[in-house]
């Protein structure tokens, strides 16, 4: 689906079991290099019980700078070239704002309230999901992760931030994000009043198997339906 005034993000995929009236909505992030066509192939596998949420997937709005020039369909939300975490903390702020008109956009256009809404995120996407979801105007219903990192400003009142309850899922064999990510999102999250759960996978490397859908789809069933 393309979107003519969007700012930055400007083509998005969408999948919904029932093409009645949408009751929930889950926006789904993509990892650095990837586009929305990726993550919505999920949608079907984790909408089996949640006939009524609508699955989004934007491309992200920047063109991926770690591939050729005129590579086609690959996107990023923020550099990645420079792994320096004040230098991703400054690209994952440059981008909340065009990640947050993108969402209140959909709530309205689906006539959706917040807390109906989920961020899924994988690898930069959930970099970037748990960044945003947190500094929204109002509470969501959750964010499920795969394969990321938290990335804060502790010089912020994080005390002041949307409390919800969140699901990480981390494959033992990432080479790409190291699971021990998992392990420090999860003990800062808890450490400022999160709920976390989730579970890390033996033998998986940067990537979503059936164990992480299943256990994905159970956590947005929890918070959605």
């Amino acid at each position: 689906m393309l979107e003519s005034n969007a700012m930055s993000i400007k083509n998005f995929y969408e999948y919904c079991p029932d093409l009645g009236k949408v009751e929930q909505l889950v926006i789904m992030l993509h990892g650095v290099g990837s586009n929305g066509q990726d993550l919505i192939s999920l949608a079907p596998l984790l909408s089996q019980n949640l006939p009524k949420a609508m699955f989004i997937s934007p491309d992200a709005p920047f063109p991926c700078d770690m591939v050729p020039p005129g590579y086609p369909n690959a996107y990023q939300w923020f550099s990645l070239q420079d792994r320096n975490p004040k230098v991703m903390l400054k690209g994952v702020e440059q981008v909340f704002p065009i990640v947050e008109e993108f969402i209140e956009r959909q709530l309205r256009s689906y006539n959706i309230t917040p807390e109906k809404l989920a961020l899924l995120g994988f690898s930069q996407g959930t970099m970037t999901s748990l960044h945003i979801a947190p500094r929204l105007k109002s509470r969501i219903a959750g964010v499920l992760g795969y394969s990321g990192a938290l990335l804060w400003d502790f010089s912020q009142d994080i005390e002041k931030f949307q409390k919800m309850p969140i699901h990480l899922i981390h494959g033992e064999d990432d080479d790409v994000v190291p699971v021990q990510a998992r392990a420090q999102a999860e003990g800062i999250l808890k450490e400022h009043g999160y709920e976390v759960s989730g579970h890390t996978t033996a033998g998986l490397a940067h990537s979503i198997d059936q164990k992480g859908i299943d256990s994905g789809a159970e956590f947005l069933i929890n918070i959605l339906g």
